[in-house]
């Protein structure tokens, strides 16, 4: 599998055949803590994102961040989604 590193989270587009692997890393790399702190809301947002774009993996991980999150922080995690969709 590719290695993708991406510096600034913002500047993914929704381009391209692999956008949605990149997506799910980026998500699992918020919800472990890979090179980051661990920000539950992000990893959720990113995993939404790939889910979305159709990366069924994104989609199960996704529910397991989600039962570790309280309600407020899914509904931030799917605002911020939505805003970066509109955006992107």
């Amino acid at each position: 599998m590719a290695r993708f590193e991406m510096h600034n989270a913002e500047t993914a587009t929704m381009g391209g055949d692999n956008s949605a692997d990149v997506f799910c890393e980026m998500g699992l790399m918020y919800a472990t803590g890979r090179g980051c702190d661990v920000d539950l809301v992000a990893a959720h947002k990113w995993l939404n994102i790939a889910a979305i774009k159709g990366n069924d993996r994104a989609a199960e991980l996704r529910a397991d961040v989600a039962a570790a999150m309280d309600k407020m922080q899914i509904v931030a995690a799917l605002r911020a989604a939505r805003e970066w969709m509109t955006v992107h």
